[in-house]
């Protein structure tokens, strides 16, 4: 092994080991002025509006998180699939086809069931 790659390697395991040390001991070592701003939980800025902090949430809420899930882990199955499309071919193609074909079936069920319906 070459010197300059022994010195990078112990340069940057140095590294490696200083920082997180540095950041604990600023974290530590820094002031701790209390306030009752401080204390709160953090809302973007903006005060809670809405009652207690155990208000239940209505299912469609639920369903409608688990759906937009669904549907953006499908976006991620597509986009590697469309760069390799070419070398994938014929039978590529049928099998996303099928699969795009899945979920619009179970999208058309949730619309017939009316889980988007917010009335």
């Amino acid at each position: 092994m070459s010197a300059e790659l022994v010195l990078s390697g112990v340069l940057f395991f140095g590294l490696v080991v200083l920082l997180p040390l540095i950041m604990l001991a600023t974290a530590f070592l820094g002031p701790r002025a209390q306030s009752a701003a401080k204390n709160e939980p953090y809302e973007s800025g903006i005060k809670p509006m809405v009652g207690r902090a155990d208000q239940k949430f209505s299912v469609k809420f639920y369903l409608l998180a688990i759906l937009f899930l669904i549907f953006d882990i499908e976006t991620v199955f597509m986009l590697p699939w469309a760069v390799s499309l070419r070398e994938l071919g014929l039978s590529g193609f049928i099998e996303m086809s099928v699969f795009i074909l899945l979920l619009f079936t179970g999208l058309i069920y949730v619309l017939s069931k009316g889980v988007l319906n917010w009335r």
